[in-house]
């Protein structure tokens, strides 16, 4: 079965409990609205475009949520992201499952997909945050369908990506220190990712600018080294709410 199919059986009774639980209880219901503006956009240690904007929307109620989130870059060089992620987080663990759809600008075919192009991308996660005062995290992120998730030979890659976390602070800045490493061959992120390979250490570090006494805004900045591919990058990001 195609991805998009799945993907949006998944999303329809997603969307459906949801709005019926919404009628139920409202008071009970979170939404998240927010947009960041990056310098450019880094995704697990690959720059996929340069200064972007990224707006995000969620809905969860009780653990269970779905949310949008996209990119567009500034410059109009046609990088265009949408996807969709259904999730459920109890305690330190969280449960995703994604829709990736990386055809970009001017592709016109977000429900079915053109000749030569990846269309629709289903990605399954799992993660988990240690409790108290050492709150390591480690997530697991493996692509499911897609057709950009074929090997050369026609076969299933199963693209995954680990990641490790650790975050702390220091004064009045957050900061995280992350690892990420792909397991095996993992065609999602290239030809040359043919075995083991890491392709992301970061350390990012955010904190709120006070603007007045009703007004924040949160700035971040990221150094982001790529050993699989020697590359670096130094991201900075402001996001209003």
């Amino acid at each position: 079965m195609e991805a998009k199919k799945v993907v949006l059986s998944v999303f329809i009774v997603a969307l459906s409990s949801i709005g019926g639980m919404y009628a139920q209880e409202s008071e009970n219901v979170e939404v998240g609205l927010s947009g960041d503006v990056v310098s450019s956009y880094v995704w697990r240690g690959f720059k996929q475009a340069g200064a972007s904007v990224q707006p995000s929307l969620s809905v969860g109620y009780k653990g269970l949520s779905i949310s949008a989130w996209a990119s567009t870059d500034i410059g109009g060089n046609g990088s265009k992201e949408v996807d969709f992620t259904l999730g459920y987080a109890v305690g330190g663990l969280g449960l995703a499952l994604t829709d990736y759809w990386w055809d970009g600008e001017g592709a016109n075919r977000y429900l079915s997909r053109p000749e030569g192009s990846a269309g629709h991308m289903l990605e399954a996660g799992l993660s988990y945050a240690l409790p108290g005062s050492f709150p390591l995290s480690l997530s697991w992120n493996t692509f499911l369908l897609g057709e950009g998730n074929k090997k050369a030979d026609g076969g299933n890659s199963f693209s995954t990506y680990v990641e490790l976390g650790y975050p702390f602070k220091i004064k009045e800045v957050d900061f995280t220190l992350s690892a990420g490493f792909l397991p095996w061959e993992s065609a999602v992120y290239g030809p040359e990712m043919d075995g083991f390979k890491c392709t992301s250490v970061q350390l990012g570090a955010s904190k709120e600018i006070k603007i007045n006494e009703r007004f924040s805004l949160p700035v971040s900045a990221s150094v982001i080294a790529n050993p699989a591919v020697e590359d670096v990058h130094f991201v900075f990001g402001i996001t209003i709410k």
